[in-house]
């Protein structure tokens, strides 16, 4: 189990903060030109503090909307920045699980097309997507439909703690661990409260994090802490926390 650090698309950011974790999650920002990203400082960094790379794509981008046209837009868009991000050895490339319309079904199929054709772009480059579950969000697929697609296509999952306890609160985090727990490569961990607050330190919030223990002990993959803050001291609180969690350690708690 590797444990790193989302540090959005600041190297700045990324530079202070990143000494101690195994990876840095390093966001392509929307629009973003590749070739402006500083490409040698970046691997410097990560040289510097014997890191390595994972990337998140686009925020704001839709897997799938209704209109052709703008869907082989999306996948040449897509194409490109996995494209630049196997030029610096990413090993994952994590994708938000979104349409244009999450709930209208005859969008499904077409969403897990475009997850095909992604997933094969990004395993040209030589990385693992990973779909990640925002169905908190307006456009995010619910959690079990893309629990559903994710089987269906054999797309590897990003399963983010936080943001199922959004949608549906621990029940939601302890069912799609239980029913997909098997497609998570790479954890995104954080703590939330129902009122609203979210991407905070573990232990700051409601999320029981024995669900995790539960279904994920033993985890091999990689595990990013996705809280919003630079505070050295509560980044790395919550790192050990989620290492003790997913070694069943009952201090984690």
């Amino acid at each position: 189990m590797n444990v790193g650090l989302t540090v959005g698309d600041s190297l700045e950011r990324m530079d202070r903060t990143i000494g101690g974790f195994d990876f840095a999650e390093y966001s392509l920002a929307e629009g973003v030109d590749t070739d402006a990203i500083d490409r040698d400082r970046l691997l410097s960094i990560l040289d510097a503090h014997d890191a390595d790379i994972c990337v998140h794509l686009p925020f704001k981008q839709d897997v799938v909307t209704p209109v052709p046209e703008i869907n082989e837009a999306i996948l040449a868009h897509q194409r490109r920045l996995l494209e630049w991000a196997g030029t610096v050895d990413a090993e994952r490339a994590v994708l938000h699980g979104t349409a244009r319309n999450p709930h209208d079904t005859d969008l499904r199929p077409l969403f897990a097309e475009q997850l095909e054709a992604i997933d094969d772009a990004a395993a040209a480059a030589g990385i693992e997507l990973v779909v990640e579950n925002v169905g908190h969000q307006k456009r995010g697929l619910p959690l079990t439909v893309l629990g559903d697609i994710a089987r269906e296509t054999g797309t590897a999952v990003c399963f983010d703690v936080g943001h199922a306890y959004m949608e549906d609160g621990n029940d939601g985090v302890e069912r799609f661990a239980k029913r997909y727990g098997d497609l998570v490569t790479h954890l995104h961990v954080h703590d939330a409260r129902s009122r609203g607050d979210t991407h905070i330190p573990i232990g700051a919030g409601e999320i029981d994090y024995e669900l995790v223990t539960e279904h994920f002990e033993g985890f091999d993959g990689t595990v990013a802490v996705e809280v919003f803050t630079e505070d050295l001291e509560l980044l790395r609180d919550t790192a050990d926390r989620a290492r003790r969690a997913l070694e069943g350690d009952d201090s984690s708690r």
